[in-house]
């Protein structure tokens, strides 16, 4: 079939942004050599090259600045990606995430990376806490709580022991397609996913597929790229991994919650990138345990109340001693560096058999 001839008003549009183009790929080199410059500077004064909060301010600048027709939510995004692009000149970030291509951990940190940092794909949460605190990677990404299947406890066991603390978050709108390599759900005989994603997809996975062998993975992706091998395996994961691996889309948006988040952790050494300052919307992590006797909880929770600081967030793991104790992992709302905060964490580690804090991070609207 033949492609059809453009009119003349078409041809002249086309030239039109053809033009526009290369005056935009001009502007972008002349930005990527002023970076280079300040990249240089950096490294003389021996100051961070990634500063969350310089990147969150020119975006809200620009977005507030833009008068249209380009939706605020799009051009955001291309910041992100073009100061990406520019700080890999400066020195490429190390982020550590679960792998492999393809994972919504991987998302979560192009989100708040942006595409140009250099990825180190893990095997599991553990290997990116390793990575982080070693130093082979600058920072890490872990999943913390899904809004549906509760927090991810293997996370929340390993913040006790790193030396890493929390400067970030993510919270990521998680959407699981049933992705194979036939177009058609016809003759599934295993599905495979994180553990996470088979619980949160579990209600149509009942009533679609019932005789089907549900098979935990360590991830979407390697569930992904499993099933990339074998026309009887389907996978749980992103339309970003279908591509990936080269397999079809059967089935779209199958979790139970169609409003299904999950947060995503960013953490880094303490001398990679101190606790960013405080922002007006923040979010303090602690974990904690009290002597094992009567009240010992209600004293933990009097110093919020005295001092009016808003508890987000409490979860409990067992402190495996043998004696029934428990840590406890607390959301605070705002930052250290406000008086009232401040007092409130003074009290409760006088109350604390153990108190660590686990980070002052911005959280998103």
């Amino acid at each position: 079939m033949a492609e059809p001839v453009a009119s003349q008003a078409l041809l002249a549009l086309r030239d039109q942004i053809d033009g526009l183009d290369k005056q935009l790929l001009q502007l972008l080199n002349d930005r990527a050599r002023v970076a280079e410059q300040v990249g240089e500077i950096k490294r003389a004064e021996g100051t961070p090259f990634f500063r969350p909060d310089r990147v969150a301010q020119v975006i809200d600048k620009i977005r507030a600045a833009n008068p249209g027709p380009l939706k605020g939510e799009h051009v955001a995004a291309i910041w992100r990606e073009i100061m990406s692009a520019c700080l890999a000149l400066e020195s490429p970030q190390r982020v550590a995430v679960l792998g492999p291509v393809g994972t919504f951990c991987e998302q979560a940190a192009i989100e708040y990376f942006g595409g140009a940092a250099d990825m180190t794909y893990c095997a599991n949460f553990d290997e990116v806490f390793h990575a982080t605190a070693s130093g082979s990677a600058q920072f890490g990404v872990v999943g913390v709580e899904n809004m549906t299947e509760g927090v991810v406890t293997r996370s929340l066991d390993l913040f006790l022991h790193t030396p890493c603390h929390v400067v970030g978050e993510v919270s990521l709108l998680i959407r699981h397609n049933l992705m194979r390599k036939e177009p058609s759900m016809h003759g599934i005989e295993a599905v495979l996913a994180h553990p996470q994603a088979l619980a949160q997809c579990q209600n149509w996975l009942n009533k679609h597929l019932p005789e089907v062998e549900r098979r935990a993975v360590s991830s979407n992706a390697e569930g992904s790229r499993l099933a990339a091998t074998n026309p009887a395996w389907a996978a749980l994961g992103s339309e970003r991994a279908s591509t990936l691996f080269g397999l079809h889309i059967t089935a779209h948006a199958i979790q139970d919650e169609a409003y299904n988040r999950t947060r995503f952790a960013v953490i880094c050494l303490p001398q990679t990138m101190a606790t960013p300052p405080a922002t007006g919307r923040d979010c303090t992590s602690l974990v904690v345990s009290v002597p094992n006797r009567p009240g010992a909880m209600h004293d933990l929770l009097v110093p919020l109340k005295t001092h009016g600081v808003s508890m987000t967030r409490l979860e409990s793991r067992p402190a495996r001693t043998g004696q029934w104790d428990y840590y406890f992992y607390i959301d605070l709302d705002g930052h250290p560096s406000q008086a009232h905060v401040a007092a409130a964490l003074d009290e409760l580690r006088a109350n604390c058999a153990f108190f660590k804090m686990l980070g002052a991070y911005p959280v998103k609207n």
